[in-house]
């Protein structure tokens, strides 16, 4: 499956006390998404509690922006205040070599605007401004791909999903789940015990979709089919799978239940 999306609701750290905690929880959510190649995980509103909002796009953005563009793009922020404790993803994106002599011709990277005497450029993180003609911005970070490397430099501004390598999550909110559902045109998997058990066969129709797919996920407190109430049976694309069943504990924490569904998605692909 190449193109598969989470939602998540923003009171999925309801269940830990402190922001440390909470921030090493967002750390193994951002893994897990990047692990399995993830596109969006869409945060969604659930309920009035939106307390840790702002921390979860933060911390979820600031973890898939690579290193050398995190001072540009994220000043110094209470939300950030125990980035220590963070795991880096290493994605592709961000394992790149900075020495200039070694970008050739389809190297990808990505990059922030700059301006510098009226003009503007983009800063790779290679030690070497290159000249923008683009739309964006100053101060907007962009994916380039190289059309001349070292010692020419010219560059044409891509998607990330034109990387021939995953290129890293986008995070976006909604106001509820509904409101996610209501713009959704692909396929859509609600995880939940009370679904019927996934099989490698369902699983292997998603992977021959040409569709995007959606992983719902719930919160500590509620399921979906408590968060949606009466509305599951009238989405349509939509299905209702239990992926841990027989669980012999009274809850899958939402870290344990997303690196778990992932990995049976991806571990049932059709040969």
């Amino acid at each position: 499956m190449t193109n598969i999306s989470v939602a998540v609701p923003f009171s999925s750290l309801s269940d830990e006390s402190t922001k440390m905690d909470k921030t090493r929880k967002i750390s193994i959510l951002a893994r897990a998404c990047a692990i399995f190649q993830v596109n969006t995980i869409y945060l969604y509103q659930e309920g009035k509690n939106d307390q840790d909002s702002a921390l979860m796009n933060i911390i979820l953005r600031y973890l898939e922006t690579p290193q050398f563009l995190r001072k540009r793009l994220f000043p110094k922020m209470n939300e950030l205040k125990f980035a220590g404790v963070l795991q880096p993803l290493k994605i592709p994106s961000h394992t790149l070599p900075a020495n200039q002599k070694k970008v050739t011709r389809d190297s990808v990277r990505d990059g922030i605007i700059i301006g510098m005497k009226g003009k503007r450029y983009v800063d790779a993180g290679i030690n070497h401004i290159i000249p923008y003609f683009g739309k964006k911005q100053i101060g907007k970070r962009i994916t380039i791909k190289f059309k001349e490397g070292y010692p020419d430099f010219a560059i044409k501004e891509i998607q990330k999903e034109e990387a021939d390598k995953y290129w890293g999550y986008a995070v976006k909110e909604r106001a509820s789940l509904q409101s996610l559902f209501s713009e959704w045109t692909g396929d859509v998997i609600i995880t939940s015990r009370k679904g019927r058990v996934i099989t490698s066969k369902e699983i292997a129709k998603y992977h021959k979709s040409d569709k995007p797919t959606l992983v719902v996920f719930g919160s500590p407190e509620k399921g979906v089919h408590e968060i949606l109430g009466g509305s599951v049976k009238k989405l349509q694309n939509a299905k209702v799978f239990n992926f841990f069943p027989d669980q012999a504990t009274e809850t899958v924490r939402l870290e344990e239940a997303l690196l778990g569904t992932l990995s049976i998605i991806n571990a049932c692909r059709q040969e």
